[in-house]
């Protein structure tokens, strides 16, 4: 099979040899070598365009303090959304207060009690007192009072 001037010259590349002699050699000026070796490398050079999405795999994830279930994911501490001192125990406590539709003085009792003792920098005792003035707050409004 003969091959083309092209296919001889990116040959030559190929071995090393330098651009000004393969254009002494195939009777060619330097300026066609340096473009057809300048053509070779666009067509091995990669387009640029969007990086493939990697393919997104579903797992169980846990909330800070929760056991971990066999193949799930921790997540990390968030403590806007998810914040530990609420999460610990397999349920979260917003969950907990909406699943039963308590108002806004027992939710407030619920949330105080279950973070004394978890939340840093803030003395239980002083949570369960919290706790103890909503629910007398709640206690005296049934009562008319």
């Amino acid at each position: 099979m003969m091959k083309t001037k092209t296919e001889k010259i990116l040959a030559l590349l190929d071995k090393g040899t330098a651009p000004k002699a393969i254009a002494k050699k195939m009777g060619v000026s330097p300026a066609y070598v340096y473009v057809v070796r300048s053509k070779a490398k666009a067509k091995t050079k990669k387009k640029p365009g969007r990086p493939k999405k990697a393919k997104q795999k579903w797992v169980e994830v846990t909330y800070p303090g929760e056991a971990l279930v066999p193949g799930s994911v921790p997540l990390p501490a968030d403590p806007v959304n998810h914040p530990p001192h609420y999460t610990a125990g397999g349920i979260e406590t917003l969950d907990f207060i909406e699943a039963k539709d308590l108002n806004h003085l027992l939710a407030c009792v619920i949330k105080y009690i279950v973070r004394a003792g978890k939340k840093e920098g803030v003395d239980p005792i002083q949570d369960l007192e919290k706790a103890k003035f909503y629910l007398n707050r709640e206690i005296n409004k049934r009562k008319g009072a």
